[in-house]
């Protein structure tokens, strides 16, 4: 029974969110932040002011672009991702 308190060898927080679900407050922001960005011109808005200045290009593509990208390179289970290390040793004198 979780009293709320960890016992021993116990990992994680026993009254806190299960694994994987979905936080609430991020998931309601993520829908303000779109219905407003629809209210303001959605795609065609943000096109149009990409391309008013280069620093609006150049803020698109370093800081809004990369949202998309996944934050973990990874493989999947079929096809894992492997990795190849080489280590040179040299002299310094």
């Amino acid at each position: 029974m979780a009293t709320g308190k960890f016992q021993k060898g116990q990992t994680g927080n026993p009254r806190g969110r299960p694994k994987g679900s979905i936080n609430k407050v991020g998931k309601e922001a993520k829908e303000v932040i779109a219905l407003a960005a629809e209210g303001l011109g959605g795609a065609e808005r943000l096109l149009v002011w990409a391309k008013e200045a280069p620093e609006n290009e150049k803020a698109f593509w370093s800081t809004i672009y990369p949202k998309l990208l996944p934050l973990t390179v990874a493989g999947d289970k079929d096809n894992p991702l492997q990795t190849v290390s080489k280590i040179i040793l040299t002299d310094l004198e």
